[in-house]
């Protein structure tokens, strides 16, 4: 039986992901906060720390863990806060496990790595060069290159998944303020928003792919995109989530010029366009070199992801 390190597992990804591979793997946990997924290891992830304990006789390392990207980010230099972990921290976690001996290092990078949308544009390959836009991507950017630097001159594989918007049961961020709103039957603005098509990953998918890496002798040295591989608009997904929570859909037809002009005068032009742009992955890659498809709808993800919702609905 492999024996897998795994980090971020107190995360929303880390933690689908170590009950799914719970009993079919020996499974370390490195992190902060203790748990009965796996054996538990205490430690940061920064440029300093040692984690000899942790990758002893480790196979695989998935590194999920993250500084994650949020919205209003208050820090002086959010670039170095950002490499401090997703960077540095990273490559201080492969080289460690590269001396312990490990052959796979699964990387959990991002799709900002590509860039910000592709609105009257194709969809995002893993061919395209990347044009990170803010520091967060910068920073998963620069772990990406120096992981498949230190791949080819060590011979650890480096498998890279870089998924858009994770989502399902526990998700919280703008994906779960909105299921708590529709499912409370307000009327929001967004019948109109038809044109866009937006890329998104359940949980539950990105995990599976993630036990296939973890197997695959194709996936080694891999950059890999990952969705649902089926794209909805923002009216689409608002309907979506009235459906699966058994609530009319409500939503009124406000025309996509009134959003723009209200960004401009506003200065929220990038909540805007993540609102009515487009951001689309094309997954073929990742299908035909592994011979996988995502096997759950996004149906099934997103009733799984009004689960919790619905228990908290008296309480919003």
């Amino acid at each position: 039986m492999k024996r897998l390190l795994i980090t971020g597992y107190s995360g929303f990804v880390g933690n689908h992901l170590a009950e799914l591979l719970q009993g079919n793997y020996h499974v370390n946990l490195l992190g902060r906060k203790p748990s009965n997924l796996g054996n538990f290891f205490n430690h940061n992830l920064d440029s300093t720390s040692t984690y000899a304990d942790a990758l002893e006789n480790v196979d695989v390392v998935v590194h999920c863990a993250a500084r994650v990207h949020v919205m209003d980010d208050k820090a002086t230099d959010p670039l170095n806060e950002f490499r401090a972990i997703n960077t540095h921290g990273t490559l201080n976690l492969a080289k460690q496990a590269v001396q312990a001996g490990v052959k796979r290092f699964i990387f959990l990078s991002s799709i900002k790595v590509n860039g910000e949308g592709t609105t009257n544009q194709n969809p995002y390959t893993a061919l395209d060069t990347p044009r990170p836009e803010d520091p967060y991507g910068i920073s998963k950017a620069e772990a990406e290159q120096q992981l498949l630097t230190l791949g080819k001159e060590t011979g650890m594989e480096i498998v890279i998944i870089r998924p858009p918007l994770v989502y399902g049961e526990g998700v919280k961020s703008n994906f779960g303020s909105l299921m708590r709103f529709v499912g409370k039957g307000f009327p929001l603005p967004f019948r109109a928003i038809k044109c866009n098509k937006r890329s998104l990953v359940s949980v539950y998918n990105l995990a599976d792919l993630i036990k296939v890496c973890i197997e695959c002798p194709k996936a080694a040295n891999q950059i890999l995109l990952v969705s649902d591989d089926n794209d909805l608009s923002t009216a689409e997904m608002v309907s979506l989530m009235a459906k699966v929570q058994s609530r009319k859909n409500l939503a009124l037809p406000v025309p996509v010029w009134f959003f723009k002009l209200a960004g401009k005068l506003i200065n929220k032009n990038d909540i805007i366009d993540r609102l009515t742009g487009s951001l689309q992955l094309d997954i073929t890659h990742t299908k035909n070199s592994l011979d996988w498809k995502p096997p759950f709808s996004v149906e099934h993800g997103f009733t799984l992801a009004a689960k919790n919702f619905k228990k908290l609905t008296n309480g919003f």
